[in-house]
């Protein structure tokens, strides 16, 4: 059974920088889609980044050139990195997966892409 564990969340100032991770589990697949999601109150879900198993990424605008996704394939975990963090970054943050490569890596993030395999978030609160 595949199981995705999210961590690396906090309260960390306006400037701040934090690295979430995600460790799956029963995943053991050669090709995948992998990415991070966040949802803040009363808003909806946002797609921040993903990754393909060629090594393909793929960011939301809001994000570009402050956070970075990356996966260590031997220990089977998910990164994302957030530097220049800014209070609308406040958000509860998800990873997920899918045991296949990305139909198209622009889209998963910037559409309602449904994986199959997702955590259960790990927050990140930014203050001013």
């Amino acid at each position: 059974q595949v199981q995705l564990v999210e961590s690396g969340g906090g309260s960390v100032q306006a400037g701040g920088s934090l690295r979430l991770s995600c460790a799956a589990s029963g995943y053991t697949y050669s090709s995948y889609c992998m990415g991070w999601f966040r949802q803040a109150p009363g808003k909806e879900r946002e797609g921040v980044a993903a990754i393909d198993s060629d090594g393909s990424t793929s960011y939301a605008d809001s994000v570009k050139g402050r956070f970075t996704i990356s996966k260590d394939n031997a220990k089977n975990t998910l990164y994302l990195q957030m530097n220049s963090l800014k209070p609308e970054d406040t958000a509860m943050y998800y990873c997920a997966a899918d045991p296949w490569k990305c139909p198209d890596i622009v889209v998963v993030v910037t559409a309602k892409y449904e994986y199959n395999y997702w955590g259960q978030g790990t927050q990140v609160t930014v203050s001013s």
